[in-house]
């Protein structure tokens, strides 16, 4: 027998299933069922496909907010020329051995950076100190492809500002976010120009604000985002989701280098203080800093039980209050412990130098202050301090040197005292021992902190006077007669 091909199997086995459900009898349908039975059916639900893309509701974008920001920050391209000369060139032998000229060389470098236009009518541009330090020429390109020259207005090495102009019109400018109110948490975006390769936007959250202890960056009061900033970011904006400029992109953090890459560790000057250094470089043309006049040393916990404090409390002791300073005004004494100064917390005697560094001149601060059990605020304004001095103006034994401040990023870095900046050649300075460069950290056996404490410890003029001196990597004591 030749066996049914398989559409025929499925056709018998459907139309023999429908004679036995013909040929069993229905069973008793309740009432109730029935009447279920009976009602309506429920519409069937659909999917209901779009006839365009213009029908899906709208995505969340940043592009509305990124329209008004990017034409308001711009590339900068500098060029620097700079003098290099090989170590083998001082020796005659191998200047004529090798063929090498006689004297440094010439040499023209290149850097790039970023700004943020924020005066259009003026066509005023931050950046930071460093895009433009020592530049001999400086390019700026703005979004729309426009290439300018720029006019060096002024900058600030110790908070890495720079103030930079370029006189064009039809300008974008970014406007400054409140100095109050940015929180750990809020969403931010990072505009400017990795690595040239143009203008680049990156988005994270603040991941801290007041961010200092940083090595090497000058005062301190940083922004810290995980939006990622390389190298050609500096100087770029940090913006809110308002467009509204919040800080000025300045580094990034990696132990490995930057060529490590990108690791969530970015800092910004916050707007406010860029704002600061703006108005004082147009109206002084450089940063003015005051002292409070104080004599410094970390609360350690051993300190803090021989003063009856907690041991867990963190502050600034006042171990001197020199004369006819901010500090002496305040009615601060020896052994009165800073804790904050304008409610930024003080961990630290560098942490107080800090801060004192980034408040302007000539206006209160206040400062909360613990005299043993007695918890006081105080009130302080700022002098500005002089940077430089003429050694005779402290003691005659020091006639012929001038003297200076030490420089921001070395007292950043938690170096004290004051610095050698010129000694005549003959001068008494110069008899005594005192070299250019020297650093004195010390007078007659006690610390001495900046040009303020170097004045004061001369106030009364010594019999014999002792400094203690750094040259080099060499500390010593140099008795001037």
């Amino acid at each position: 027998m030749r066996p049914l091909p398989l559409f025929a199997c499925l056709l018998a086995t459907a139309v023999g299933g429908g004679l036995i459900a013909r040929g069993l009898a229905p069973a008793p349908v309740p009432a109730a069922q029935a009447q279920a039975a009976a009602a309506p059916a429920a519409p069937a639900v659909t999917a209901q496909t779009p006839r365009s893309v213009a029908a899906l509701p709208a995505l969340p974008s940043l592009a509305p907010m990124l329209e008004g920001v990017t034409p308001a920050v711009v590339n900068i391209y500098t060029r620097q020329v700079v003098e290099v000369q090989s170590p083998l060139a001082a020796d005659p032998f191998f200047r004529r051995f090798f063929g090498l000229p006689d004297g440094p060389q010439r040499r023209e470098s290149q850097s790039l950076g970023s700004g943020v236009i924020v005066d259009a009518e003026r066509g005023y541009v931050l950046t930071n100190h460093h895009v433009v330090d020592n530049a001999t020429e400086v390019s700026v390109q703005l979004a729309d492809g426009r290439t300018v020259e720029a006019e060096f207005i002024g900058s600030d090495p110790g908070t890495d500002v720079a103030l930079i102009r370029i006189p064009v019109g039809n300008l974008r400018a970014l406007p400054l976010a409140p100095s109050q109110g940015l929180r750990v948490g809020d969403f931010v975006v990072a505009v400017g120009n990795p690595f040239g390769l143009g203008q680049t936007v990156t988005s994270g959250i603040v991941s801290a604000v007041g961010r200092s202890g940083l090595t090497g960056l000058g005062f301190q009061d940083f922004i810290q985002t995980d939006a990622s900033i390389n190298p050609g970011n500096s100087g770029g904006a940090l913006v809110n989701l308002r467009g509204e400029l919040v800080g000025i992109n300045t580094a990034s953090f990696n132990p490995r280098g930057s060529a490590a890459g990108n690791i969530g560790l970015g800092f910004a000057i916050p707007a406010h203080l860029a704002r600061e250094v703006m108005r004082q470089l147009l109206v002084y043309g450089e940063v003015k800093r005051g002292s409070l006049g104080l004599e410094l040393a970390d609360l350690t916990p051993r300190f803090a039980r021989e003063l009856g404090l907690a041991a867990t409390l963190r502050g600034a002791i006042v171990t001197r209050t020199y004369r006819n300073t901010p500090g002496e005004a305040a009615g601060l004494r020896p052994g009165d412990v800073i804790t904050a100064i304008n409610g930024q917390r003080v961990d630290s005697a560098q942490a107080l130098r800090n801060a004192e560094g980034l408040l302007p001149v000539n206006r209160p601060a206040t400062l909360d202050v613990r005299r043993g059990a007695q918890a006081l605020r105080l009130e302080a304004t700022l002098r500005e301090q002089p940077k430089q001095l003429p050694g005779d103006d402290i003691d005659p034994r020091l006639s012929g040197a001038t003297l200076a401040e030490m420089a921001d990023r070395f007292r950043s870095a938690g170096l004290v005292g004051v610095s050698v900046a010129d000694v005549l050649a003959g001068s008494r300075a110069a008899q005594n021992g005192l070299r250019a460069g020297d650093r004195i950290h010390g007078v007659n056996g006690r610390r001495v902190d900046d040009l303020t404490a170097l004045r004061s410890a001369l106030a009364q003029p010594p019999q014999r006077l002792i400094l203690r001196v750094q040259r080099g990597a060499q500390v010593g004591d140099l008795e001037l007669r």
